[in-house]
This record gives C-alpha cells, sequence and structure tokens, in this order.
C-alpha cells in the first residue's frame, strides 16, 4: 500500500485530482485504520494510470469512468469499447470542424484589419457584428 503522494508520483496525476477522482467515486482507496490517510494499492495505481490517460485522450469524466468498469470487467465485450471510442473519434472530428470554421473567420477578420494607428478596425466591427447577429437569432427563437 502506499500513500497518496507516492500514488502520485506513479500514476502521473497530481495528489488534489487523486482525491477529486476519489470524491467523484472513480476509485476508492483503502484508509490506514492508525492515522486514516489513504493508502493506494497496485491495483488502484493501475486504475489511476488508466484514468489518466484516457484523460489525455480527451475522455470526459463520465466515459472515463465507464471505461474504467469496462476495463476492470472480465466479462466485458469489445464492440462496447470500440463503440465508445468511435463515439468519441466522431466527437473529436466535430470539433475540428468547428474550430476549422472558427479558425477560418478569425483569419478573414484579420485580413480585413488594416492593422495601422487608426481606430477603424475591422475586428471589433466583425466582433461586434457578430454579436449583434447572434442576439438577433436569440430573439427569435
Amino acid at each position: 500500500m502506499k500513500p497518496i503522494r507516492e500514488a502520485a508520483r506513479l500514476s502521473g496525476l497530481s495528489e488534489k485530482t487523486i482525491r477529486y477522482y476519489e470524491d467523484m467515486g472513480l476509485v476508492t482507496a483503502a484508509r490506514n485504520p492508525a492515522n486514516g490517510y489513504r493508502e493506494f494499492s497496485d491495483c488502484h495505481i493501475a486504475d489511476l494510470r488508466f484514468l489518466h490517460q484516457a484523460r489525455e485522450m480527451g475522455f470526459d469524466l463520465a466515459a472515463c469512468q465507464q471505461l474504467l468498469q469496462l476495463k476492470n470487467d472480465p466479462c466485458r465485450r469489445s464492440c462496447d469499447v470500440k463503440a465508445m471510442l468511435q463515439q468519441h473519434i466522431d466527437e473529436i472530428a466535430q470539433r475540428v470542424e468547428q474550430l476549422q470554421a472558427l479558425q477560418a473567420t478569425l483569419q478573414q477578420l484579420a485580413d480585413q484589419c488594416r492593422g495601422d494607428d487608426t481606430s477603424e478596425c475591422a475586428i471589433i466591427d466583425g466582433i461586434a457584428s457578430a454579436e449583434c447577429e447572434h442576439l438577433a437569432v436569440s430573439r427569435k427563437s
């Protein structure tokens, strides 16, 4: 059994993150009866490493919890895991499209701005115009 500091070092997570994951029910550390401190087994640390890697891959906490349950389920079906991954891939592709559209809009604003010493600024005008369009759309809905 290892203290939280050692579990943090071995898992690559901060102590604060480990406590948060424990509060969220993702991991359950044993408590030392003598002092009440958290203690982590090698299995806990493996789960913490797994959570760290899943978060690095962009999975949200709910998905991480599902993946961890699947990891620890000897009766899991790989098709369930693959379906989760495919959904995540689809969500990433959608975000990439949104970011590319945002990049194009921002580049267009940057291209329209003279960037000189005058107060006239196509970027400010474009942002203000987009805000007005957003408000008009919000009022219609």
